[in-house]
């Protein structure tokens, strides 16, 4: 159902009529049980009432042998009004002859049987009868009720038990409907309040009143809205920086251009020339970084896992550094990172790698080595790259993962954005990035793989 009111409408009422159905049901199974017990009771009592009366009252003659007169007689036998002739009474000598009988009672023996309770089918009718022999007067009592009739007894007290459920479900249908709609108030409320918003108004939604089962609603609401407005501003925030730092290497060329247009000197036009290729250069690197950075935040962690050897991953990294001239120090790789496999995205960690390794180099003054190398500690594996630069001062520390951030110990071919596009992407792989000072001097960025990320 689309309608959330429909369904916990059709919910509760389908819920009640069942408990009612099984209420009734149970009443009628209990009644009828009870009713039966009762009448049984009220058989083996008028039998007993009708011994008494044969025993105690002149309706016997002696005869000498101390018998019952063979005489017919009537028994008068008490009827309520609405279940006529109920009960029937028979009574029959020892040897076959019926004495006396009711009014209702038929004329065949109601049982053949000497005490106790039997059922017999008489001319299509089901009775049920108790029997008491009265072997001093040589007589047998039988009274027995008609289970038609009492089929009816007890129909008509469950028929007193749905008659008021048929007038009562409607009108609690009706109840439960207008609950349920007030209930769900506040929904509406808030829907309301949502469809009123501005798309730039991502303020926490407050002084709704929800109730316990929307809070958590709202709290999500909220988170989110927090979210987006986080990354509403992380956009707007980029979109300034990369604006300003492509405007400035972009102005610096064109002046460049110009010196060279209008110098007639080779020296300067080469040296104007010169600058404009390092200035093409590093806006080429700011803007490949723009594009790493959309690409992870595009990227969902995990969606293509492969495996593959980081040894040769980072060799294959090295390769295209030096190819491209920015590899100027040296590059030591430890054998053993040669057949480490890792199960995580390539292209992520390629892109922390890259990043990792083109700050090292900028970093790494001539006659110094990259080190590449491999560490263990418990639960955990650290791929190590450590560098003979300056480091990263210890207040700076906390900052250089910052978009655009760029410290005192900022290099020309620089853009802030290479430690940034390191952590995006480790996080989004499942890895961690750190970053220490080496006690000999230069930085050691550690990217720390979990166990979930080895083979």
């Amino acid at each position: 159902m689309r309608s959330l009111r429909t369904r916990l409408f059709a919910i509760l009422l389908i819920t009640t009529g069942l408990l009612w159905l099984s209420a009734t049901v149970w009443i009628f199974l209990s009644t009828r049980a009870e009713v039966e017990r009762v009448l049984d009771a009220r058989l083996m009592e008028a039998a007993r009432m009708v011994n008494s009366l044969i025993v105690s009252q002149d309706m016997m003659k002696d005869d000498g042998d101390d018998r019952l007169a063979q005489s017919a007689m009537k028994i008068p036998v008490l009827e309520h009004p609405h279940y006529d002739r109920q009960l029937s009474c028979q009574i029959w000598s020892l040897d076959g002859t019926l004495i006396g009988k009711s009014d209702s009672a038929p004329d065949t023996t109601l049982a053949a049987h000497a005490t106790g309770f039997s059922e017999t089918v008489i001319n299509g009718e089901t009775w049920r009868v108790f029997a008491v022999e009265n072997a001093g007067l040589g007589v047998r009592v039988l009274v027995g009720d008609n289970l038609r009739i009492r089929d009816r007894l007890v129909n008509d007290l469950v028929k007193g038990l749905l008659f008021p459920a048929l007038l009562i479900i409607p009108l609690l249908a009706v109840l439960i409907w207008l609950s349920v709609g007030r209930g769900l108030a506040p929904l509406r409320k808030l829907a309301g309040e949502l469809a009123a918003r501005e798309a730039s108004d991502l303020h926490a939604i407050e002084g709704l009143g929800a109730t316990r089962e929307i809070a958590p609603v709202l709290k999500s609401l909220n988170g989110l809205f927090a979210r987006v407005a986080g990354a509403r501003e992380r956009e707007q925030n980029f979109i300034a920086f990369a604006a300003h730092e492509l405007r400035t290497p972009l102005a610096g060329l064109k002046t460049q251009a110009q010196v060279a247009l209008s110098s007639d000197d080779d020296a300067t036009r080469e040296r104007a020339l010169g600058h404009i290729v390092a200035g093409v250069d590093r806006t080429g690197k700011l803007v490949r970084q723009l594009l790493d950075i959309a690409s992870v935040e595009a990227t969902e962690g995990g969606k293509t896992v492969n495996t593959f050897d980081v040894g040769e991953m980072l060799a294959g990294l090295m390769a295209e550094l030096r190819g491209n001239g920015t590899a100027a120090a040296g590059i030591s790789i430890d054998e053993r990172l040669f057949g480490l496999k890792t199960r995580m995205e390539p292209e992520l960690f390629r892109l922390a790698a890259r990043n990792l390794l083109e700050n090292a180099f900028n970093h790494s003054p001539s006659g110094t080595a990259v080190r590449c190398g491999i560490e263990k500690q418990a639960g955990s594996l650290i791929i190590l790259i450590d560098d003979a630069g300056p480091g990263i001062p210890e207040d700076e520390m906390p900052h250089v993962t910052e978009r655009f951030f760029r410290g005192r110990f900022k290099t020309t071919a620089g853009s802030g954005l290479g430690l940034s596009i390191v952590e995006r992407a480790l996080d989004r792989a499942g890895a961690d990035l750190q970053l220490r000072n080496r006690a000999e001097g230069g930085l050691s960025a550690r990217i720390v793989l979990p166990q979930s990320l080895l083979p």
